[in-house]
Parts: C-alpha cells; sequence; structure tokens
C-alpha cells in the first residue's frame, strides 16, 4: 500500500516510515505539519495518484493543539475514499468523534503506546487502507462508556457489549471468539441480537458493524 505520514516528531516519523517499508510498504510523502499533508495530499489528487492511507500525529505545529485532526476530517470531507489513521498521545473525545462522524469506511483512532505492538500497528493500517476500522480499545471504551450513550446501550447485555466492543477495534468475529474464548456460532448470535437492539437491518450490508459503534457517537 501507499502511506503518507504526517508527524512533526522526525524521529517518530522516521521510525513509523521504517516499520512499513520493512514489511513491503511504501511512504511516498513524510510531513511535519497539517497544512503541509493538506498540500500534500491535494498534489497527488491532481496527479490522480492519492495514497491509500495517511497516518496523522492528532497534534501538529504550529500549536500543537488539533492541527493533525482538523486536517484528516477536512481530509476525509474531499477524498471520501482516502483512508485515514490518526494517532494521539490520549484519548481525546471530541477529536475522536469529529472523525468517526463521517464517512463509514477507513478511518482509525490509535494511542501512540500501541505503534510499539508492531504487528498490530501495521494490521491497523492495512485495515484502514483497505477500507476497514481500526480504533484503540482505550478509544472505544471512552466513546462507549460516555453517560449520554446509555440509554443507547440499556438494551445490550454485558457481553453484547463487550463484543461490541471488540468488533469497534476492528476484529473480526473469528478473532472476538478468540479474545472471548468462545465458539464462532456464539459470537454471530451476540452480533446479530446487536444488530437488531440497534435496529441495523441486512439492507445496511456490511457497513453494520461500522454503524453499530456509530450510533452511539451519533446519538
Amino acid at each position: 500500500m501507499r502511506v503518507v505520514i504526517a508527524e512533526d516528531s522526525v524521529l517518530l516519523r522516521e521510525g513509523l516510515t521504517r516499520l512499513l517499508t520493512d514489511r513491503g510498504h511504501e511512504v511516498i510523502a513524510g510531513v511535519g505539519d497539517g497544512d503541509a499533508l493538506i498540500k500534500t495530499i491535494t498534489e497527488f489528487a491532481a496527479q490522480d495518484a492519492l495514497p491509500d492511507v495517511v497516518v496523522a500525529d492528532v497534534r501538529m505545529p504550529p500549536t500543537h493543539t488539533d492541527e493533525g485532526v482538523k486536517a484528516a476530517v477536512q481530509l476525509r470531507r474531499q477524498h471520501p475514499g482516502l483512508g485515514v489513521l490518526v494517532l494521539s498521545q490520549y484519548v481525546e473525545e471530541q477529536y475522536a468523534t469529529e472523525l468517526l462522524a463521517g464517512s463509514t469506511t477507513g478511518v482509525g483512532y490509535l494511542l501512540k503506546d500501541r505503534v510499539a505492538e508492531v504487528r498490530e500497528f501495521v494490521d491497523a493500517v492495512v485495515r484502514v487502507a483497505r477500507g476497514g476500522t481500526a480504533l484503540d480499545p482505550e478509544v472505544v471504551a471512552q466513546l462507549l462508556g460516555r453517560s449520554r450513550k446509555q440509554d443507547v446501550l440499556a438494551g445490550l447485555t454485558p457481553r453484547e457489549r463487550e463484543v461490541l466492543g471488540l468488533m469497534a477495534e476492528g476484529r473480526t468475529n473469528s478473532a472476538v471468539a478468540r479474545q472471548l474464548v468462545v465458539s464462532d456460532g456464539a459470537v454471530e448470535k451476540h452480533v446479530s441480537n446487536i444488530f437488531m437492539k440497534l435496529g441495523l437491518s441486512q439492507s445496511d450490508g456490511d457497513h453494520r458493524r461500522v454503524l453499530a459503534v456509530l450510533t452511539y457517537l451519533k446519538s
């Protein structure tokens, strides 16, 4: 896959580049601020050569507050097919919600500590590049634990909430089954119940897994 990295720390940017290139992926650009990220993607778009995914830090110069995530949100609006994975030092609910409130595909939000788990990080980048979702477990826990979501969650059993959290991390039914040490059939039953209780019909197709999470974010 073709990747653009936006990270103001040169050391971390080079480290991410090395992680991805060592696994056969191509980092086609590396930038250090939000404006440079938007300019770079705009130039690639003009050449009809958009990357598969952007990996961006939430906080970048000049203020080190929200430049990175603002650029990510803007790029998702301008280029719906572009995968965007943001990295943050902490769980920032406002930014996570803003990022996830748009398109339901090709989006991720990971804590920087997750980069140390190389295989999981690279898998997450690939998943987002392919149009999937990759949410850090801590992000999921905070978003689903917000008090204003309790009415939506009230109809789910504790096990269904647990399954939903793992789904939101981007795990397949088989991966959820392994994590919870249950059968694939049991997970499929829980997932079906979640869809039913959230009012997600079969007509919603494969996006039901992501819509199940977005239901909370948009309620």
